[in-house]
């Protein structure tokens, strides 16, 4: 397991970080927003749908409308899809 935060504004993909508050941090510190950052694992030994997988605790945030660890909006998964295929055959 690979685990990545995704600025879903910028493109950018940060990855391969004890935590995914590390790699958010170093986003952060970069001129990332907070609200354009959600944290996801790769699963390289998968294909389909168990290739990604949405889950990390910094997607906790309820002023935002994300009350689980889940990326919880669609359009938000679609455009983490997006940047991943750019720089993850």
């Amino acid at each position: 397991m690979i685990k990545c935060v995704a600025d879903v504004r910028k493109g950018l993909l940060a990855v391969d970080a004890e935590l995914h508050a590390d790699l958010e941090s170093m986003l952060l510190e970069n001129g990332s927003e907070q609200e354009n950052l959600w944290g996801f694992n790769l699963y390289p030994e998968e294909t389909g749908d168990d290739f990604i997988e949405f889950d990390s605790l910094i997607n906790i945030r309820s002023w935002q409308g994300n009350r689980s660890r889940d990326v919880e909006n669609p359009e938000v998964r679609e455009q983490i899809k997006s940047i991943v295929s750019k720089f993850v055959e």
